[in-house]
């Protein structure tokens, strides 16, 4: 993995857990979750877990007797997930490496991963990876964001760093939708050895309760808190700022904002 990922660290994982997470990443996950459900698995691998958020979900959606392996790369986000989850003995969480998972081949019947390809930095390793682990007729599921224009609010943040920033903008808000081609990544399934891919487009209009709270999230929550503590901004002001463009773009709270994201399944030979 990359640098940018293994940033997540210090209360980064919390922020983006409470203040990102119920705005645009929890209704998502509850889509994610649903399809791993209909696949009806004993066994489930999830990828690039993070904060349990879809991990959450999943343990909802599955029955009593489905067993869910989450992981991810980075441990302080998972120490957030391990917390929600204790108690659940369906659940049991470890730290890999999407690209080089320690897993015997063929012990998963469903292979899930949300909002994590674009930070792999060698997606045919990854997809590699999920096909030897799947059981044949196994499932892989996974999820990317849309364009920044197709979900505003990242692009109210851009435009809001290039006009603080003017000489050196934070650019890490445009990594998690750099991955919004679906065609593209159709092909790049199939070059994998998958078949019978199919996409589907997922928009939402997530209700935002204070944009304060979100903005501040976006700020603390994210590896942006590095690129803005290394150009002497200041996250809270920056907060106010977007908070206040927010407002202007989606109204007052309790306002809707909409999101796009492309969802993507296969089937393993």
């Amino acid at each position: 993995m990359n640098d940018t990922t293994s940033a997540f660290v210090g209360n980064i994982p919390t922020n983006y857990d409470t203040r990102m997470g119920p705005v645009i990443f929890d209704h998502m996950a509850k889509r994610m979750a649903d399809r791993a459900a209909a696949l009806h698995p004993g066994r489930v691998l999830e990828i690039a877990a993070g904060t349990g958020i879809v991990t959450r979900h999943l343990a909802d959606s599955l029955g009593e007797e489905v067993a869910i392996l989450a992981t991810d790369l980075n441990e302080p986000m998972l120490q957030v997930a391990r917390n929600k989850l204790d108690g659940d003995a369906r659940v049991e969480f470890q730290e890999a490496d999407a690209q080089d998972l320690s897993f015997d081949d063929g012990v998963f019947d469903v292979v899930i991963c949300q909002f994590g390809h674009m930070f792999f930095p060698d997606r045919p390793k990854a997809y590699a990876e999920a096909r030897r682990v799947l059981r044949p007729g196994g499932h892989y599921v996974f999820s990317t964001w849309g364009s920044n224009a197709e979900n505003p609010y990242s692009d109210i943040i851009n435009q809001t760093f290039a006009d603080t920033f003017q000489d050196d903008p934070p650019g890490f808000m445009k990594v998690p939708f750099s991955l919004n081609d679906p065609q593209t990544l159709l092909a790049e399934v199939a070059e994998a050895g998958f078949f019978d891919p199919n996409h589907e487009v997922a928009e939402h209009h997530s209700v935002v309760a204070s944009f304060d709270d979100f903005a501040l999230g976006m700020m603390l929550g994210s590896p942006a808190f590095f690129e803005v503590s290394e150009r002497g901004g200041d996250h809270v002001v920056l907060a106010r700022d977007l908070a206040n463009r927010f407002r202007a773009r989606f109204g007052d709270e309790p306002a809707s904002m909409p999101l796009k994201a492309h969802f993507f399944s296969m089937t393993a030979q």
